[in-house]
């Protein structure tokens, strides 16, 4: 007997999450012979229910929620032993997995076009024992994104965290860090260091135009900015998406990345557009490691 379950953020969505929640079952009711739904209360249900979902052999874990319940589901089924087919129904600010495996992102789009024979194996990062599906932010612009006010997200969309990262960098803040790829260290001098898993960063869908969701690399970009007006110089590239080296922005592709401060500064890590640790951080790619529900490519 295949068996479902759907977890609900009640929250997300500007708390509209609900209102789905019978399309959503209806539509998985025509392929599981069973279907329970897990609304979430606190912060660490998503990942207890999807945990438990692998522990009890479910066939698939299904998520109608942000970037924030996505990421919560996803350390749940991490290194499982038996690990669910994993989909979901976004209803987030930014949905950059969304993006990256092109499902809509209108919810009811995403729930009426779902096709279960769309499949791929989908990498996942590890950072400091906790998992990720799209990327590691560090310094400036993640310092930023933190005290991004809900009211604004609900106003600008996306648009919040480029407002707010921008911001940040206009004080001229760079770092001395340390950085370990695949063995190979390197100093550098820069406002913002981000590794990501697929293409969409921050809803910015060609960042990383050569990163797969399927590829076993992390994707490592950094700034070469200590002046704001050099920080400036990198939007272009940026924009145009980061596919090698300039004389504005490093890029490279590894397994296994550290990053440590070559300064007495605190700096705290933005993971899946949630805070993270702090430095130093060891992150690594779990290649392959779920198979996950993709939209229509085309």
């Amino acid at each position: 007997m295949k068996k479902a379950r759907l977890i609900i953020n009640p929250s997300s969505g500007e708390e509209k999450a609900l209102d789905y929640q019978v399309q959503a079952k209806e539509k998985l009711s025509r392929y599981f012979d069973e279907v329970d739904i897990q609304q979430t209360e606190k912060a660490g249900d998503a990942e207890e229910f999807a945990k438990e979902a692998a522990s009890d052999h479910y066939h698939s874990v299904f998520v109608m929620g942000g970037d924030g319940t996505v990421n919560e589901v996803i350390n749940g089924l991490a290194e499982q032993e038996h690990r669910p087919y994993f989909g979901f129904f976004p209803m987030g600010t930014v949905n950059d997995l969304a993006r990256a495996l092109n499902v809509p992102l209108n919810v009811e789009k995403a729930i009426d076009s779902f096709d279960f024979e769309r499949t791929s194996k989908l990498d996942l990062g590890k950072i400091n024992g906790r998992f990720f599906s799209n990327v590691v932010a560090i310094g400036a612009i993640p310092e930023g994104i933190k005290d991004v006010d809900p009211e604004e997200k609900t106003k600008l969309g996306k648009l919040a965290y480029f407002v707010s990262g921008f911001k940040q960098l206009s004080e001229n803040q760079a770092f001395s860090f340390s950085v370990t790829a695949d063995g190979n260290q390197l100093e550098i001098k820069s406002s913002t260091i981000l590794i990501g898993l697929t293409n969409s960063i921050g809803g910015f869908e060609q960042l990383l135009p050569e990163a797969q969701i399927d590829d076993g690399r992390l994707h490592l970009i950094y700034l070469k900015d200590s002046r704001f007006i050099e920080t400036v110089k990198t939007v272009p590239t940026l924009l145009k998406g980061v596919d090698r080296s300039t004389k504005n922005v490093g890029y490279q592709t590894a397994k296994t990345i550290t990053v440590d401060l070559l300064e007495d500064t605190h700096l705290s890590t933005n993971v899946d557009g949630d805070e993270g640790d702090s430095l130093p951080v060891e992150v690594s790619v779990l290649p392959g490691h779920l198979t996950v529900y993709t939209g229509d490519p085309s």
